[in-house]
């Protein structure tokens, strides 16, 4: 069993930055939609980023983003991949990726329709986060969806020759639930906080989790 991608996102400040980037994770999350509590000023991000030079790759979460505003942050930070939690379409996915050169995730609520979500997005995202679905909201809810569909998503995603994280409600005392569906990835904010604040101890927690359950899979 490969590693999994492990994303932690939700950075807001250069402390969230320095703990999340001493991690062995692979993507650091930034979420650029406003009015939401993790919001982040691209001008700062630029500033951190630089600071630290995290060795991950970084990604931009937008909810159905005016080209405009994805230009401005990408004067301040070099992203790797955009992320789209909103309701776009695949011309819009289309639009984002023409226009930047960026593989574009696109977030996929766990409903009924996730599979067809999927299917209609084929060959044009890069990549799908799977969250929960909570009225009112986009993500970052800390509510995590029945993960005994994780191995669809997963195989679904395996066919279109694309990664595919779990997120929602993942936290140090359940992920160890969640690697046994051996998931392509996980994405996780809210769960590694303590007081609004990015926790060096989670974060350490969820990494150790993930290396023992890599190596458990491979014995097997």
């Amino acid at each position: 069993m490969r590693e999994p991608l492990v994303k932690f996102c939700g950075n807001r400040s250069l402390s969230d930055v320095a703990k999340t980037s001493s991690s062995d994770a692979t993507h650091l999350g930034f979420i650029f939609v406003r009015k939401t509590k993790r919001c982040v000023r691209p001008e700062l991000v630029g500033r951190w980023v630089k600071q630290i030079r995290p060795k991950q790759k970084l990604v931009g979460v937008f909810v159905e983003p005016r080209m405009d505003v994805i230009e401005e942050v990408l004067h301040f930070v070099d992203l790797d991949v955009i992320q789209l939690h909103g309701n776009e379409t695949v011309s819009d996915l289309l639009k984002i990726k023409e226009a930047t050169g960026l593989p574009v995730w696109k977030v996929i609520h766990h409903q009924n329709e996730g599979r067809k979500q999927m299917d209609l997005f084929q060959g044009v995202a890069d990549g799908y986060v799977i969250d929960s679905k909570v009225k009112g909201a986009h993500g970052g809810t800390g509510v995590r969806f029945d993960w005994e569909a994780v191995p669809e998503y997963r195989d679904l995603a395996i066919e279109q020759g694309v990664p595919c994280l779990i997120a929602g409600g993942i936290n140090p005392d359940n992920v160890g639930e969640l690697l046994a569906y051996r998931p392509d990835g996980i994405d996780l904010s809210s769960g590694i906080e303590e007081n609004e604040q990015k926790d060096l101890s989670k974060v350490q927690t969820i990494m150790k989790e993930v290396e023992q359950n890599v190596a458990s899979f491979s014995r097997h």
